[in-house]
């Protein structure tokens, strides 16, 4: 640097490396774009409203890219409400199960006119629908190995909440 380059142009350049470190390995391409173009821009000070918003961009991209794991994505209430409905649903239907076992009735049978047991369950089997295709909008995009899994697990659970249902005709 030579003794007259200004303030601002050296700010610029301690903004544009700040960038180019905050970028993911994938973008350091755009990263080296950032500091060719800064050397071509005039004035000081739309330099340094460039390097600014180069770094703006590069928190944008790097928290874009950002590996979201299971771990972290099955955390998100989008993706846990599901699971808990269905184990919710499960518990509700053995619980039932065991009142009606010790209440000498021998198990679950069907009912003429559903009861409130049927009807929780109903809804807590419908209410995850809307709340699964809100975390399939948000999540797919941003990371859908994780988000593909997290389904997987829902649908584990949204299944083995059936699966009573099914297999004792109620």
């Amino acid at each position: 640097m030579s003794p007259r380059t200004s303030v601002l142009r050296r700010l610029s350049r301690a903004f544009i490396a700040h960038a180019a470190s905050v970028f993911p390995p994938s973008r350091s391409q755009w990263a080296e774009a950032m500091k060719r173009e800064l050397d071509h821009i005039e004035s000081d000070l739309e330099a340094t409203k460039w390097a600014a918003g180069c770094v703006i961009a590069s928190y944008l991209e790097g928290g874009r890219m950002m590996n979201q794991s299971f771990g972290s994505i099955v955390k998100k209430p989008s993706a846990f409400l599901p699971l808990s409905m269905s184990i919710t649903a499960l518990v509700l239907l053995g619980g039932a199960y065991i009142f009606a076992l010790a209440n000498g009735h021998g198990g679950l049978v069907r009912q003429p006119d559903e009861g409130a047991i049927t009807h929780l369950w109903q809804l807590l089997m419908a209410g995850q629908l809307p709340v699964l295709v809100f975390f399939a909008i948000k999540w797919l995009p941003r990371a859908p190995r994780q988000t593909l899994y997290v389904f997987a697990l829902q649908l584990g659970a949204a299944l083995a909440a059936m699966a009573p249902v099914y297999f004792l005709h109620l």
